[in-house]
């Protein structure tokens, strides 16, 4: 594959330096790590080595990756690896792509508490779809689905939401026989949205009485235990991001982990099973 005609480091390095001074005082180091290990990545700031070829003698340089969960060039590789394997899973029937989204206070303080909300986010969503899955008024089978986080949108800005791609049915109780969905119908939107906000905010603010939770600046007032709880109560009544839709052949792009979530960041969706295709 050759080299696209316009990549990210060509930005940063055109636009880069400008931004940063527009945006001083508002980057973490984090980030401005990311910029330069994107704009290093496969130059002669970062080293090489030189191939050759035994049969003409030709030499070629081939300049070091940096190796950085974020960087485009570096990641494609492990992507692509990444749907070929889960394209490998696909059971031959209807599935279904449904999105977990939080509402933007809540990804606010999840910024800074990254691996306990992103780790509930996961959680709560399998919980969700599996119990409504179970219900005999709904579908009554055990499910599987696989679960990808995405940390931020596509306009670059922190916004944590799972993507999951469900097959449209699952195994009856006692493990027997294959349990379909209706076609063109998984499960009831509303009764999902519903149950993944209260379960959400439920863990929420457990976590918050076990003292996991970490405020910072204008959140700071937070950390008391009444003031946490005045908090949550408009986001009680509120609509929370969500998505399905279905499709025959599954397209897994919407989970590719380029960019925006590293191939590592998936999970099965149930701790008895070590893959989703065991549990559908």
């Amino acid at each position: 594959m050759g080299r696209p005609a316009l990549e990210v480091a060509d930005i940063f390095r055109e636009h880069g330096p400008a931004w940063r001074e527009a945006q001083r005082g508002h980057l973490s180091l984090a980030q401005l790590k990311v910029m330069s290990a994107i704009v290093q990545c496969r130059t002669a700031a970062l080293g090489g080595h030189v191939l050759r070829c035994e049969g003409c003698g030709t030499d070629q340089i081939a300049y070091n990756s940096c190796r950085n969960r974020h960087c485009p060039r570096c990641q494609s590789t492990a992507a692509q690896r990444w749907l070929d394997a889960r394209q490998a899973d696909l059971l031959p029937v209807e599935y279904y792509h449904v999105v977990f989204t939080l509402p933007a206070p809540i990804a606010d303080i999840a910024y800074t508490n990254k691996a306990v909300i992103y780790g509930l986010l996961f959680d709560v969503a399998a919980e969700v779809l599996q119990t409504i899955a179970a219900d005999p008024k709904h579908l009554g089978a055990r499910i599987g689905a696989t679960l990808v986080l995405h940390t931020w949108g596509s306009a670059l800005t922190h916004h944590p939401h799972v993507h999951g791609i469900v097959p449209g049915g699952g195994l009856s109780p006692d493990g027997t026989q294959w349990i379909a969905c209706r076609p063109g119908f998984f499960l009831p939107v509303r009764v999902l949205s519903r149950l993944f906000r209260r379960r959400f905010l439920e863990e929420l603010q457990q976590l918050h009485r076990a003292g996991k939770l970490q405020f910072f600046s204008e959140h700071l007032a937070l950390a008391d235990a009444q003031a946490f709880k005045q908090w949550l109560a408009p986001m009680r009544q509120c609509e929370w991001g969500w998505s399905m839709r279905s499709g025959r052949s599954p397209d897994l792009r919407p989970c590719s982990p380029t960019c925006r979530a590293t191939h590592t960041a998936w999970r099965s969706p149930t701790a008895a099973c070590s893959r989703w295709t065991s549990a559908a």
